[in-house]
């Protein structure tokens, strides 16, 4: 695969620290008979402790890493979201809050001094988090910044049994590993990859997982809706991302489950003319498709079917309360009202400000191709953030 000519050179520590996972995954791909699912290959990249993307102790958030989230453009994102918050915590008796992947903690201060304004905190700010690296740095963060919320905080290692509040998580489910699938000639294939020639190199199988097998012969219709497939369609399945939605709906009595991430319904993701899938690698801010480079030293995302998680959530017992996009979302819950606090005449604090608006909610930045989705469960009232611009016909 191509990649970008400037991307820029690690450090010897750092490509030794990718060695070191390579050589992890060259491993587990010959006890495996050589080959492994890509899901396989792409959960230890990320994942394997101590030495996957999100597990060691690499940059990975801001200028100094290889990607930027919207908690990160601007506060704007988490005082806005405070207001979708604050509703529910006055429907649900001071609602805790329970965050996934939290990255540098930049999101649960901002947001949990916007609701300290309204005296609206809740009893407690959980964060599941999987890197101890970040963990560090979430509690540091407040510790510098707002060390009188520090008790708010609870660090968890898995899943409460039970929640009532507000559920969020903010660009977790494209992190989570993914099946590729391949149709061609009328038979289904699982990628995946083997060692070959001192490298990873791809190789596809027919595919032998029930459940993969089940959700992509259902995909059939999309894209291949006039039977005449002839050159091979790629794309990604996210099986985790069904688990982690049923988990959740099992452990929520009441409450809103707030998921906010880019991707599309599935007849979009599904496109025929969508024939490469979505898979991307951010390494240094550069964007690329090449999820064997660096092992370690990058992220591998895929966009989200959010089709696929209003099904498996409403076959859980979820109700969809809401889906539009980041831009709507953001202007329902009024964020041009809160950039008005700052007055015009501060003129540099205020087009910073603005200029950080633009970037979350313009449709050539964040604003279309984020899209936030909430289900609820013994929650009846109307959510401010879905006031207009539903486009839940989409799913």
């Amino acid at each position: 695969m191509s990649l970008p000519v400037s991307l820029p050179p690690a450090s010897e520590s750092a490509l030794a620290h990718s060695h070191s996972l390579q050589t992890l995954i060259r491993d587990r791909i010959h006890a495996a008979g050589g080959w492994i699912a890509f899901e396989q290959f792409m959960n230890l990249a990320l994942y394997a402790p101590g030495m996957g993307y999100y597990t060691s102790g690499a940059t990975k958030l801001g200028s100094a890493g290889d990607f930027v989230t919207a908690p990160e453009i601007s506060p704007l994102f988490a005082r806005t979201l405070a207001q979708q918050v604050l509703q529910i915590s006055r429907q649900i008796n001071r609602a805790d809050i329970l965050e996934f992947g939290a990255g540098s903690g930049k999101l649960a201060l901002d947001l949990l001094l916007e609701l300290e304004k309204s005296d609206a905190l809740p009893n407690k700010y959980f964060i599941l988090e999987v890197s101890a690296e970040l963990r560090q740095r979430q509690h540091m963060l407040f510790a510098s910044k707002a060390p009188h919320l520090i008790y708010l905080l609870e660090w968890l290692e898995q899943l409460p049994s039970q929640f009532d509040g507000v559920i969020l998580a903010n660009e977790v489910l494209d992190a989570m590993p993914v099946h590729i699938v391949t149709w061609h000639n009328n038979a289904l294939f699982e990628r995946g990859v083997i060692w070959q020639n001192d490298q990873f190199a791809w190789q596809d199988r027919p595919v032998h997982n029930a459940a993969l097998h089940d959700s992509a012969s259902q995909l059939i219709p999309l894209i291949n809706p006039n039977n005449d497939l002839i050159h091979p369609y790629v794309s990604e399945i996210n099986l985790a991302a069904t688990y982690f939605m049923r988990s959740l709906a099992s452990i929520l009595r009441q409450g809103i489950i707030l998921l906010i991430d880019y991707g599309f319904g599935r007849s979009e993701y599904y496109h025929p003319q969508r024939n490469q899938g979505t898979l991307m690698c951010h390494y240094r801010h550069y964007a690329h498709h090449d999820p064997f480079y660096l092992p370690g030293l990058q992220d591998i995302t895929s966009h989200v079917d959010f089709s696929a998680m209003t099904q498996t959530a409403q076959d859980a017992g979820l109700l969809l309360a809401g889906y539009t996009t980041q831009a709507h979302f953001l202007i329902n819950c009024g964020v041009t009202e809160i950039l008005a606090q700052t007055s015009v005449d501060d003129t540099n604090n205020y087009l910073i400000q603005a200029n950080q608006l633009q970037k979350l909610v313009s449709p050539a930045e964040m604003g279309e191709l984020f899209k936030v989705i909430t289900f609820g469960k013994n929650f009846s009232e109307s959510l401010i953030g879905f006031r207009s611009g539903d486009i839940s016909r989409l799913l």
